[in-house]
């Protein structure tokens, strides 16, 4: 985590999806990969909490990324809303 410059909390994670869809009547497999970031307390330190391979549900809104490094998704979703999901037994 780091903190702006007024002080705020900001994380940042990689959040990666997979499913099955349906597009034009035709089942497909999708899995993709996005940064998300959240900004602010509690929110921020929710992100810190996570374990890797934890699920959760996001949402907020899409964002081109400023980050400099080539290593970045051109495009992250500030998150509003973080909700842990139950894990598979």
């Amino acid at each position: 985590m780091r903190y702006s410059p007024a002080g705020i909390p900001i994380a940042r994670a990689l959040l990666e999806h997979e499913s099955e869809q349906e597009e034009a009547g035709v089942k497909r497999w999708i899995r993709f990969r996005v940064g998300i970031r959240a900004s602010g307390a509690p929110i921020a330190d929710q992100l810190t909490e996570l374990e890797v391979g934890a699920k959760i549900k996001v949402a907020g809104m899409l964002l081109r990324s400023r980050q400099p490094d080539a290593d970045t998704h051109p495009l992250i979703i500030s998150i509003g809303r973080l909700e842990r999901l139950p894990t598979d037994s």
